[in-house]
């Protein structure tokens, strides 16, 4: 079943562009050098690059073709192909919708920080306690987050083409200057500390990319395989329905099989660059104990690597803050796009009317998240063992839980019920051979079905318990 669009991307360009936008975000940046520092460095990377290019692979492949052959945004794609099969979309659908309550925070958070070099605050920012004060403060991160949610609306409002695509083709390749820049300084960077010890930043590079198999066991590497599969979700968009919207713009002439590699390998490229241009700066001022997860990172590691380096660190730290804005705002425009695009179609509104609408919903949404850090602060220790705030639940439902429940029940519709040579016809459509075929059919009918439980048990933290019962 097909459905005709009033919006598409130009070409083939312009969908790659706009999907490796999409796919090109925070968790890029911030999750994959962390993961990559605490999983043995190479053999992270070898595993990761292994996986984007089957297991990553066949998870694009599904949402692309599946967005492109019937035309639709996730929300009713899954009942075109199965009429049994429509609570999916709803499901898809959740992962977006709570995602956007908080992605818009955390872009206001990297907006703060652009203000905070470009003002020359940067020593301020290294300083202990001020990432913590600034969340918890009631107005100030407010006033950022609606900053950073109107600049999203705003893109989104002026639609596929002229916004979305004409935005993509002009931030892209400034992203990955900018990225490119940093990592090429990062590797200049030399630093004596207070005992003597001077570390470069060729040393962090070689921590960065040769493997470490040091007390790598058995239980060891499936943990590295399961972290490397959970960071495929961030970064290729996949499971969330952002790409089953994408893939309904593309035209039937574009070569899908041709764009689906110029996306692995352009996003791949990015979260490469990103530990090596984070890791050997991290490891040049504070060692390895420089590396921790999630924003303490970004907003408290990084802005005290800058004030190390005296002068240049506001420069640098001004041109990474922006360069992390931009791959923010190209992840939440594909989010809101999603969220806009199933609405268009369930209630027939026109594009500009219902941005409008998504973006003063998830502008109330995001506030009383962002009040998580403040007037609604708590702690609520979550079933894979952590501690959040109310960002932290969002986060979890829609990466730990829906996302792998998502991708799992997607591999065994399209390996069991419509079949892969549903998908297998789309990719080939117009001609074009689908190069890796046998290898999508062996994954999406056999071995992502396993793999994709066991993440969803070792995320959820079952795996963890069934290992106490046993131990």
């Amino acid at each position: 079943m097909e459905t005709n669009k009033k919006s598409s991307f130009s070409g083939s360009l312009g969908f790659v562009m706009a999907a490796a936008a999409s796919a090109v975000g925070v968790g890029n940046i911030w999750r994959f050098p962390y993961l990559a520092a605490k999983d043995g460095g190479g053999l992270f990377i070898i595993i990761y690059i292994a996986l984007v290019f089957t297991f990553g692979f066949t998870l694009l492949v599904t949402d692309i073709a599946i967005g492109r052959r019937t035309g639709m945004g996730a929300l009713k794609a899954f009942g075109a192909m199965h009429s049994k099969w429509n609570f999916l979309g709803k499901l898809t659908f959740l992962v977006p919708a709570i995602i956007m309550t908080y992605y818009g925070i955390i872009g206001g958070w990297i907006t703060k920080y652009i203000l905070v070099y470009i003002t020359g605050q940067g020593t301020a920012a290294a300083q202990d306690g001020y990432f913590t004060g600034f969340i918890t403060s009631k107005v100030s991160p407010i006033v950022f987050l609606l900053v950073f949610m109107a600049i999203t609306a705003i893109i989104v409002y002026f639609g596929v083409e002229k916004g979305i695509e004409r935005f993509s083709k002009a931030i892209m390749p400034v992203l990955l200057v900018m990225i490119i820049g940093i990592a090429l300084f990062s590797l200049t960077l030399s630093h004596t500390d207070a005992n003597g010890v001077t570390r470069t930043g060729m040393q962090g590079l070689a921590i960065y990319l040769i493997p470490n198999f040091e007390g790598v066991t058995f239980s060891k590497f499936i943990s590295v395989v399961m972290d490397a599969m959970s960071q495929l979700f961030f970064s290729l968009s996949v499971a969330m329905g952002i790409m089953i919207t994408y893939g309904s713009y593309v035209k039937k002439d574009v070569d899908l099989n041709k764009s689906i590699t110029h996306i692995e390998f352009f996003d791949t490229l990015v979260a490469l660059l990103a530990g090596m241009m984070i890791i050997p700066a991290v490891y040049v001022f504070s060692g390895t104990d420089g590396m921790a997860a999630g924003p303490s990172l970004m907003f408290i590691s990084l802005p005290k690597v800058f004030g190390a380096m005296g002068s240049i660190g506001t420069v640098i730290g001004f041109v990474f803050f922006v360069m992390v804005a931009f791959a923010a705002l190209t992840s939440c425009v594909s989010i809101m796009e999603t969220l806009v695009a199933n609405c268009m179609e369930m209630f027939g509104a026109s594009r500009k009317k219902t941005s409008l609408v998504i973006a003063a919903i998830y502008i109330v949404l995001s506030v009383i998240v962002c009040m998580g850090y403040s007037v609604f602060y708590f702690e609520l220790t979550l079933p894979n063992g952590s501690v959040g705030q109310l960002l932290d639940v969002m986060d979890y439902i829609s990466n730990s839980f829906l996302m792998p429940v998502i991708a799992l029940l997607t591999c065994v519709l399209i390996g069991w019920v419509v079949k892969p040579k549903w998908i297998e016809e789309e990719m080939e459509h117009g001609g074009y051979k689908f190069g890796r075929k046998q290898l999508y059919t062996v994954i999406v009918k056999y071995v992502a079905p396993v793999v994709l439980a066991v993440l969803f048990m070792q995320s959820t933290g079952i795996l963890t318990y069934i290992e106490k019962l046993i131990g």
